[in-house]
């Protein structure tokens, strides 16, 4: 089993949850971060620092963002060389879409 990012972080990218990443884990896109399943070891660090909570473990994210798990494995690969394992800042008006309704259509992939 691996952690999964899901929508609440698009348009946010709050990176705490990748400071605490003991094994670099974490990639970083353009307005979202994922999680890569074939290097995450299922610590469980990464859940609690994520202040949209929008990681969850493979087998438990909800049903409507379950699509953010093949999500996760496929930006994973596009970014393997974009590991990102400190805090960096949010984006800017980060705190102004937690709380809005978001869609993998938000996702910035470049």
């Amino acid at each position: 089993m691996a952690y999964v990012v899901a929508e609440p972080c698009v348009k946010c990218k709050y990176t705490n949850c990748a400071a605490v990443c003991p094994v670099d884990a974490f990639r970083e896109g353009p307005n979202f971060l994922v999680i890569d399943p074939d290097e995450c070891i299922d610590c469980d660090a990464c859940v609690s620092e994520c202040p949209v909570e929008a990681i969850f473990p493979d087998d438990e994210v909800p049903q409507e963002w379950e699509h953010y798990i093949e999500i996760n494995q496929r930006l994973s690969e596009k970014w393997a060389d974009r590991v990102i394992n400190e805090t960096k800042d949010s984006l800017p008006d980060a705190d102004e879409w937690a709380e809005k309704p978001k869609s993998a259509d938000d996702i910035i992939e470049d």
